[in-house]
């Protein structure tokens, strides 16, 4: 049998995208790491199997593990910002990382801590973008300018709400209560 259209991301999906880290943006002995938790469903609140989560973050300093950076690269030990993650049959994902701190934005404004996630999955011909804030740095978030210009009655799809061992945060992909997803 060939592939059909609607298959060519389907059974392919995972080939070249295994990252040799994983779901660990951070080595298990870095102080202050947490667990990244969700679900990924569809607009019926349907899980979505065998999809993918990309991030890619500053670390508590707000520096990213790049040398581009123009302050320097990463300042935690261990940390390597970038993980990625597959969903199980339930939708569910785990990213094992550290809370971000604030980076800096266009002249002199600064950006919440923030994560910037890519959504993979079956059906979708692009990934999907969009970011992580936390519901717990209320400050931060009223002056992120990112934030500021997504609709007020949405900005609750992008907040990760506090848990036991980290943050919660589902991405929904259509429907009434869509996640924020931004054009790049």
């Amino acid at each position: 049998m060939i592939p059909t259209p609607s298959q060519t991301v389907g059974p392919f999906f995972s080939l070249g995208l295994d990252w040799p880290d994983g779901p660990y943006a951070v080595a298990d002995d870095v102080p202050g790491a947490i667990w990244l938790r969700g679900r990924i469903v569809d607009g019926a609140g349907d899980p979505v199997p065998e999809g993918m989560i990309e991030i890619w973050q500053a670390d508590p300093a707000g520096r990213f593990a790049h040398p581009d950076d123009p302050r320097g690269s990463a300042a935690t030990p261990g940390f390597r910002g970038f993980a990625r993650c597959g969903t199980d049959p339930d939708g569910r994902y785990a990213v094992r990382t550290v809370k971000p701190g604030p980076v800096p934005g266009d002249g002199e404004l600064f950006q919440a801590p923030h994560i910037d996630v890519s959504v993979f999955a079956r059906g979708l011909l692009d990934r999907l973008v969009t970011r992580v804030y936390f519901a717990d740095e209320p400050a931060g978030n009223a002056a992120d300018p990112v934030l500021a210009v997504v609709d007020p009655e949405r900005r609750s799809t992008l907040l990760a709400q506090p848990g036991p061992d980290g943050y919660t945060f589902d991405i929904v992909l259509q429907g009434d209560h869509e996640t924020v997803f931004f054009a790049v």
